[in-house]
């Protein structure tokens, strides 16, 4: 009985030993690898920044000679939606972005800045006294009333070297083709009597001192009241060399009328005629949003 059970456990363990062994000769499974995280993907971007500069080759004074200029540098800048067309920078506009944008129409404020007027720099002013800086705040409608035409309003507040109030009109056609973009239009400038007086004015002992200079016209006094300041017109031409960088350049003419242009300074020693030259660059960047 004893040696049946045994005999029956020793075949037993030969069937199984070679299991075992051909159990340990299958090669190890390794665990599965581990899951590999999820690539980054940056925010899509919102808005393209657009920066920019530009010189200027400006009359030398209001009401100055179309033979003598100044020069003068001007910022720049604008924010829109990616997938829009670039924003359009006309030659007269202020400085200023939109903060109502409502496609068509754009409402913001507005910034420019009057060069100073150095009596000792230019003969023709010899006499005259000196007219500070004047930097003018206000705001600007802009509106499209289809694709290809602007209209533009700006009135502003003097501080400064004039303290008066100016209200400018543009009106500009504005053509893209190919690269190029190509815009023209006319313009019209009102000022009040304390924005036109500082430039255009002069006094009994201005005239006095200023008819001391030898070589120059005679001179008057006069007073200058506000009213419709100039008319004119301008064009600009644009290049795209990417969708980054642009470059353009300008001409304006504007023609001073009314108590601006019977100043005695300008049919004496001036002209009617004024004349702007600009060109510049910007370039155009992604902003991603910050949360």
């Amino acid at each position: 009985m004893f040696l049946a059970g045994w005999r029956v456990a020793l075949v037993g363990f030969i069937a199984v030993v070679p299991g075992m062994a051909a159990a340990a000769d299958l090669p190890q499974q390794s665990p599965p690898p581990p899951t590999a995280p999820a690539a980054y993907a940056p925010p899509a971007s919102d808005w393209i920044v657009t920066l920019g500069a530009e010189g200027r080759v400006i009359p030398a004074w209001p009401g100055a000679p179309t033979s003598t200029f100044g020069y003068s540098g001007f910022p720049l800048f604008s924010i829109r939606k990616v997938g829009t067309p670039p924003d359009f920078f006309g030659e007269r506009d202020s400085f200023g972005f939109p903060i109502i944008d409502l496609g068509q129409l754009k409402i913001g404020p507005a910034f420019w800045l009057n060069g100073q007027r150095k009596a000792s720099s230019y003969a023709p002013l010899y006499g005259l006294g000196n007219v500070d800086y004047a930097v003018q705040a206000g705001g600007f409608v802009e509106f499209w009333p289809v694709t290809w035409l602007r209209l533009r309003t700006e009135v502003r507040q003097g501080f400064g070297g004039e303290t008066g109030v100016t209200g400018d009109a543009y009106l500009d056609a504005v053509v893209p083709f190919g690269q190029f973009r190509w815009s023209a239009g006319p313009r019209v400038t009102v000022q009040s009597a304390k924005a036109v007086s500082p430039y255009f004015s002069i006094t009994a002992a201005q005239a006095a001192a200023a008819n001391m200079t030898p070589g120059q016209p005679l001179l008057t006094a006069y007073n200058a009241g506000g009213g419709l300041y100039s008319y004119g017109a301008g064009t600009q031409l644009e290049y795209f060399w990417s969708p980054q960088w642009a470059t353009h350049a300008f001409v304006e003419y504007e023609r001073l009328t009314g108590d601006a242009a019977n100043s005695p300074l300008v049919i004496q020693r001036g002209s009617p005629n004024q004349l702007t030259f600009g060109a510049g660059a910007t370039y155009s960047f992604d902003m991603h949003p910050l949360w």
